[in-house]
Parts: structure tokens; C-alpha cells; sequence
């Protein structure tokens, strides 16, 4: 059987690079905030709900709601170009990505919310539309579930001895190592840059797309 273009390792770890830099990016640049996970977000719309301060619970709650919206968004992408001849519907996500994040890359400081919100959006687009990492489940956004996973192999290893669990183990810490790589590179960046750095995983997107069309799978 052949793997998908988007379930091979050199899409899965430039992926990861890219959640952790954009991780860095809003947190250093863009207000101190981690766009690409939303349950602190969650977390801090309940606390500004109960003390009473709705203005500010929508700034919250904003970020949530476009996190909804990209994952409908991914989900209609892949209804309308699943079986296009020329093109992976998962190109086409990488496509919008890579847009809103060069907008992002020019917009000032006054605009930190709009960019965190389509931050948001983006994150959502890619961690529905690239689930997998050399065929096991994983997020390229986020590392909680990656942790998980990559722990429970390492135990079963060692109870069980089976070399399969290990590898299982070693790739997802190889995408937990890639994704803070990717956050390093964007402190690095983001403080020589400031906004601007945003245009280094645009790019990083746009090779993704180019190694999709010519990825040997087998």
C-alpha cells in the first residue's frame, strides 16, 4: 500500500517546525499568547466570564471561534478537492496558510488581535488536514497528545520488549524535538525580525507543498 504524501516524515517534521515557530512568534511579538492551542483560551474565557469582564472574555474567545471555523473550512476543502486530478486538497490548505500568514508577517502592533485570531485560524486548518506522522496519529500544532503518545510506547517497550513500540516512541519525541527546534528558530528570528518573522514558515509551508508534489512514497 502506499502512504499518503501529507504521512511522510519530511512533511510531518517541517510541519512540527512550523507549530512551534508560530507557538514562539505570537507569544514574543504578538501579545504574549500561544495561538495555536486553544484550551487556555478556554481556560481564560471562563476566568473573564466570572469576574464579569465580557469585553474581554471576546478577546478569548475570538481565537476559539476561528479555530471552529478553519476546521469546517479544512473539512469543506477536502469535501470539494478530494479526488481532484492536479491538485491534494491538503495543498490547498497549505495555500491559505501560507497567504495568512504573509498578511500576518506585514500587519503593526495594532493589529495583534487579528493576527492571533488568524493565527488561530490557520492552526486549525492544519492540525485537521495533517493527522498523521509515518503512519501514527499525531498534531504538528501542539505537543500534549504527542507526549502522551510517545510515553505510553516507551512504557509498553519496556513491558513488552517489542522493537515496533519503541520506534513508535522514538518518532514522536523526534516531532516533540522538531517542534521546539521550531520554537527556538522563532525566538531567534522573531527578535531580530519582530513581525516580519512570520515570513519564515510561510515559506516553509510553500516547500511542504513543493515536496508533496515530488515525494517519493511507497
Amino acid at each position: 500500500m502506499k502512504k499518503q504524501m501529507s504521512d511522510t516524515i519530511r512533511v510531518g517534521l517541517l510541519l512540527a517546525i512550523v507549530g512551534g515557530y508560530l507557538d514562539a512568534y505570537t507569544y514574543v511579538c504578538r501579545g504574549q499568547v500561544f495561538a495555536n492551542a486553544q484550551t487556555g483560551n478556554m481556560v481564560l474565557f471562563g476566568i473573564k466570564i466570572m469576574e464579569g469582564h465580557i469585553i474581554q472574555a471576546l478577546y478569548y474567545a475570538l481565537p476559539i471561534l476561528a479555530f471552529f471555523i478553519g476546521i469546517v473550512i479544512a473539512e469543506m476543502i477536502k469535501h470539494h478537492f478530494f479526488e481532484h486530478p492536479k491538485i491534494h486538497w491538503r495543498q490547498i490548505v497549505l495555500i491559505i496558510e501560507a497567504i495568512v500568514i504573509l498578511i500576518v508577517a506585514f500587519l503593526p502592533k495594532d493589529f495583534n488581535m487579528f493576527c492571533n485570531i488568524m493565527i488561530s485560524f490557520i492552526c486549525s486548518l492544519q492540525v485537521e488536514s495533517f493527522r498523521k506522522f509515518n503512519g501514527n496519529p499525531y498534531a504538528s500544532t501542539m505537543c500534549t497528545g504527542n507526549l502522551r503518545s510517545a510515553t505510553e510506547h516507551l512504557y509498553q517497550y519496556f513491558q513488552t520488549h517489542n522493537k515496533k513500540t519503541l520506534l513508535k516512541s522514538l518518532q514522536y519525541f523526534i516531532v516533540i524535538f522538531f517542534f521546539i527546534i521550531g520554537a527556538c528558530l522563532g525566538t531567534l528570528l522573531t527578535n531580530s525580525l519582530s513581525y516580519m518573522a512570520a515570513i519564515i514558515p510561510a515559506f516553509l509551508l510553500l516547500s511542504v507543498i513543493v515536496f508533496m508534489f515530488y515525494e517519493q512514497v511507497g
